[in-house]
Formats: structure tokens, C-alpha cells, sequence
């Protein structure tokens, strides 16, 4: 199945150990156990594994020896991530440093109070966005479209233990109420987020061309943003080094109800940023099927 399945990976012990380690060994040594845990993924973690061998050697036409390094390589550095995501979610933010390009773009749409949607995708580290972002903003005007994709016993720990957070979520729904507060989110003049790169089964998709193969992406960002002629950033938050990430913003230029050419200005900046961070791209599915081929 070339969409996602709508579940990560993990379990309630493993979050748990995870934040003890955290919180009573430091940073450096959940960084050390998970050299093991990615190496185990690697090994057992078939699926997903052939899925991004894929990405690495058609798509950025690695070698085959690189390839196989750049799995372990991925799955270590998605772990570093969700590591630093719950650090900074439970109260280690002081520990990490922050940097921006193009946040002005972001400036610009709150000051204008006009509403405006920011498409990111499952690169990087967007969902720590906003415990940056609530230094310069009034983060309630931004809300981030999203799914319950984890297991509820992991949700309700999170919820138990993360700093709470004015960032309003959308929780899509089966019966699509989620679409009236969008609406209503950007009639207040709040900017909406969306993830574009990753779709749940039964919903409608739109193909576009990513890294030389076409896709299938959501239609829903696209199409909403086209028919309302919206601003649009792409936006994405970036590993650096241990503890440095980056922002960028770019803005899209497209003609209003023409959702197409949206997706396209979309592939080239995420063609941009996966270029950048090419081990930073989190889709462990089928996305381009070539495993159907």
C-alpha cells in the first residue's frame, strides 16, 4: 500500500525509558542507548527498510553500499529527533539553540491579520515549531492540521507530562468537521498548517513530481489554499547538529485555483530541503511504489 498506514512505530514502555533517561541521565546517554534501539529497527524493521533503500538509491541514486549505511543512518537520525522533541516538550528547551531564514515571510501574514496557510511536510522536526516560535508570537494564531497517529496509552503519557502549549490542533475527523475550523481559523486571521506530503487512505490525492518520479500527495492543502487564493510558506524545522536547528520559511507563488501548480512549487522546495538534509526525510512507505514495480 503506497499511503502510509497511520500508525508510528513504538510502544508506551519505550517512551517512558526514553524520558527517564532524559530527564535523570541527560540527552547524551538516550542518544547512546539509541544507537542500539536504530540499529535493531534496522535489522527487524523489513517493511519500512526496503521502502527508504528506495529513496536512497533510485531516488538520490546512492550506491548500493551507501544505501544500506543511509537506512541505519535515517533511523538514527529519526530517533534523535523524537528524542529531542520530547526533551523540548518536557522541559529541556533551554538546552537547544534555534535559527531562522525566511521567518519574515511568517512576520509578514500575522501582521497583515489576513489568514494565510504554511505546508510543511515529514522532514525534519516541524511539530517542535511552535516551542520556538511562542517567543515571538501570539502562538494561538497558529493552528497545525493534524492526526492521532499514535497509540492513545502514548498520547495520554505526553499530555501527562509536555508543557502545555497555546498552539491550537486540528484533529482531522472522519466527518470532516475539522474542515469548519480551518475555516474558521483563517477568517480569524490565523495561519493553518498542514503536512503535504503524506495522505490516509480514502482521501483524495493529487500526483506531482518529487525527485525525478511522480507521487500521489493529499489534495486537500492544495486545493484549499488555491480555491481561497490564501498566502502560502512552506515551512519546514531542521536537525543542524546535536542541539541546533534551523528554520526556513519560503513563500509560494501560484495562480489562484490552480492547485497543480501549488504541488509543483511544493516538490521543488521540498526537492530543495531533502537535498539539504537527505537523511532528514521520514516517509518509511512506498511512497514513489516502486516496490510494486
Amino acid at each position: 500500500m503506497a499511503e502510509w498506514e497511520g500508525q508510528s512505530k513504538g510502544n508506551l514502555l519505550g517512551y517512558k525509558i526514553f524520558i527517564f533517561l532524559l530527564k535523570n541521565l541527560g540527552i547524551g546517554v538516550a542518544y547512546f542507548v539509541l544507537r542500539f534501539v536504530s540499529f535493531y529497527y534496522f535489522l527487524f524493521s523489513t517493511k519500512s527498510s526496503k521502502s527508504i533503500y528506495q529513496y536512497f538509491r533510485k531516488r538520490l541514486s546512492y550506491s548500493k553500499a551507501k544505501s544500506i549505511i543511509s537506512i541505519y543512518k535515517s533511523y538514527l537520525t529519526l530517533g534523535r529527533i523524537l528524542i529531542d522533541r520530547v526533551a523540548i516538550s518536557t522541559g529541556l528547551r533551554h538546552k537547544f539553540t534555534y535559527t531562522h531564514d525566511g521567518i519574515e515571510h511568517i512576520d509578514e501574514l500575522l501582521k497583515k491579520n489576513q489568514g494565510g496557510i504554511l505546508i510543511s511536510g515529514h522532514v525534519g522536526n516541524f511539530e517542535i515549531a511552535h516551542y520556538f516560535l511562542e517567543n515571538r508570537y501570539s502562538i494561538n494564531k497558529i493552528s497545525m492540521v493534524t492526526t492521532r497517529d499514535e497509540q492513545q496509552s502514548i498520547l495520554d503519557y505526553m499530555d501527562s507530562i509536555v508543557i502545555k502549549s497555546q498552539l491550537e490542533f486540528i484533529l482531522v475527523k472522519d466527518d470532516m468537521s475539522h474542515i469548519f475550523e480551518i475555516h474558521s481559523a483563517l477568517d480569524r486571521g490565523g495561519l493553518v498548517v498542514f503536512t503535504g506530503d503524506r495522505y490516509l487512505p480514502g482521501t483524495k490525492t493529487i500526483t506531482g513530481k518529487l525527485l525525478g518520479k511522480e507521487a500521489d500527495f493529499p489534495l486537500g492543502p492544495y486545493q484549499l489554499a488555491s480555491r481561497l487564493n490564501m498566502p502560502v510558506l512552506f515551512v519546514y524545522v531542521m536537525k543542524e547538529t546535536r542541539k541546533h536547528y534551523s528554520l526556513y520559511a519560503r513563500k509560494a507563488e501560484f495562480k489562484a485555483r490552480d492547485a497543480q501548480g501549488l504541488l509543483n512549487e511544493y516538490t521543488q522546495s521540498m526537492e530543495w530541503i531533502i537535498t539539504k538534509y537527505p537523511l532528514q526525510w521520514f516517509n518509511f512507505f512506498d511512497f514513489w511504489k516502486d516496490l510494486k514495480q
